[in-house]
């Protein structure tokens, strides 16, 4: 599973098989980035895309020094039950 970030979609997205399993979006502000909505392809469901999707995602914006919004509640979901994401998140105060 490959994850990479696709600036002109404004969207990470998961390969799995160079097939596109899943994408979560965003909208981009200054080093935010406020992620909207996470979909997987219900071909690759329960099967840790989501998750693999998220882990590659927040390890990404960490390494470039981003932090995030997340109004995506699959993005929340993920952050509450992995706490080792939390420092990621932020708000637009």
């Amino acid at each position: 599973m490959l994850v990479e970030d696709d600036p002109a979609k404004r969207r990470y997205e998961i390969l799995v098989d160079d097939a596109l399993a899943g994408f979560a979006q965003y909208l981009p502000r200054d080093e935010v980035l406020i992620f909207t909505h996470t979909e997987v392809d219900p071909g690759f469901q329960n099967k840790g895309v989501g998750s693999a999707l998220m882990r590659g995602t927040l390890d990404q914006v960490r390494a470039q020094g981003q932090r995030v919004v997340s109004r995506c509640p699959f993005m929340t979901a993920f952050i509450n039950r992995h706490p080792e994401y939390a420092d990621l998140i932020t708000s637009l105060d």
